[in-house]
């Protein structure tokens, strides 16, 4: 068998055995096939891309290929909640406390932003001493004293994954949509949760920026989901706007906070819902989607979602009277109230310049390098379809530092699109598929 007949086999499209997809996986990780030949197959990939079954068999490679985490020691129902990344995108902090309500634990590897997405650690690291777990004992002993486990990622989870995206990265490769799924997906199956509920975002401000592609995209995530007898659903959600009004990581915990009270914005406490309602279908608590919301309603209602999230930053070093007392979190010295400059109906708001207006400020991250300002960020005072006056105030800029406050202002200012004609609301769900 050799390399170069794998490739020209998938350049051709035909479907890969097994023992094909196996000898150049296993070269590669030894060191035995070189990058110009992994960057060659990925292309072809890119272009031919792969049937189901060769997809959960190259899945199960990357899997395969470092640590699995497994929960022992964990009695609850594990729900593995991820997105595909967005601006204004905190609803792991509100979901995890619901989830806990329903006496579901949370598994999940948290990352931090870079560029116009933000990450849930750099957004609980506002809280001052808080610590994610560090290891697996300690994820477990979080999940069964406060139903919510969130830890880094983990050093060894699907290297081989990594290594490949290296090379992706570098070879115009990374839009693959069958290469995308398999690398966000190895990464859930890589922690042994009992249902993957995946909130794939659409439009400006992610990775799939057309509804055809995100369909695509869950398609294949589903594919290989099932390929694993895994639970699993896809919500494809909408990022043509930002998530809720706060973009900002301190601003995004108390929106999280505020949701959890029954004062979120309603698209993302919309969102919230839908994705605690779909674990609790995924579980057999039901299946109906309305049955469910309402059942994830009365819930917050109760309160107990907000108690979980005391007793859980309690349990990471926290101070849990943040959920009472917001000014026990960072807070920018300066606030700038954005003025619109014109009359008429936002159509549209680029989330992804929304996004860079707050990291220009000091919320997010230009390199992996950079420090983040937990302080600031900015609160959105529109939406798609509000009808706005001229000198209205369309956001509130939180901001330590006045050098980059003027550069702010404007990227805010160029991410509106006006019409004079009547524009109707965006739907936060745009579909569900399971």
């Amino acid at each position: 068998m050799r390399v170069v007949d794998i490739i020209e086999k998938k350049r051709d499209g035909k479907k890969l055995s097994n023992e094909e997809i196996d000898f150049l996986l296993d070269g590669y990780q030894k060191g035995e096939v070189p990058d110009y030949q992994v960057s060659s197959f990925c292309m072809a990939i890119f272009f031919k891309g792969m049937e189901q079954d060769e997809l959960v068999h190259f899945t199960r490679k990357m899997v395969e290929s470092g640590d699995e985490i497994k929960f022992k020691n964990i009695k609850k129902y594990l729900v593995d909640k991820h997105s595909t990344g967005g601006v204004g995108d905190k609803t792991s902090i509100s979901l995890a406390p619901i989830y806990a309500a329903f006496d579901m634990g949370t598994a999940k590897l948290s990352g931090r932003g870079l560029g116009h997405t933000g990450g849930t650690i750099d957004k609980l690291e506002a809280i001052a001493n808080f610590k994610f777990a560090e290891n697996v004992e300690d994820m477990e002993a979080l999940v069964n004293n406060t139903g919510i486990g969130l830890m880094g990622a983990a050093g060894n989870i699907v290297p081989l994954d990594k290594k490949i995206y290296a090379l992706r990265d570098v070879t115009g490769t990374v839009p693959s949509i069958e290469l995308i799924a398999s690398s966000v997906i190895s990464k859930k199956l890589a922690v042994h949760a009992d249902a993957i509920v995946l909130d794939v975002k659409v439009g400006n401000g992610a990775f799939m920026k057309t509804l055809e592609d995100a369909r695509l995209l869950a398609d294949r995530m589903l594919d290989i989901g099932k390929g694993f007898q895994r639970n699993i659903v896809c919500i494809l959600t909408d990022m043509d706007q930002p998530l809720g009004k706060a973009v900002g990581n301190s601003l995004e915990v108390i929106e999280a906070i505020e949701m959890l009270r029954g004062n979120g914005p309603k698209d993302y406490t919309e969102l919230v819902e839908v994705l605690a309602a779909e674990a609790l279908i995924l579980r057999g608590d039901t299946k109906n989607k309305d049955e469910a919301i309402k059942m994830v309603q009365d819930m917050v209602a109760s309160g107990r979602p907000l108690e979980n999230l005391r007793m859980y930053i309690k349990a990471c070093g926290g101070d849990p009277l943040i959920v009472d007392d917001y000014k026990l979190l960072p807070t920018a010295k300066n606030i700038f109230e954005v003025k619109a400059e014109r009359s008429g109906s936002v159509a549209r708001i680029m989330a992804e310049d929304i996004g860079k207006a707050a990291m220009v400020l000091g919320a997010g991250r230009a390199t992996k390098d950079d420090v983040i300002d937990h302080a600031v960020g900015l609160i959105l005072e529109m939406k798609v379809g509000q009808v706005i006056n001229e000198g209205d105030v369309i956001a509130t800029v939180h901001y330590n530092s006045d050098s980059q406050l003027e550069t702010s202002i404007k990227m805010i200012h160029e991410s509106i699109e006006w019409s004079d004609q009547n524009i109707d609301e965006r739907n936060v769900i745009l579909e569900i598929k399971r």
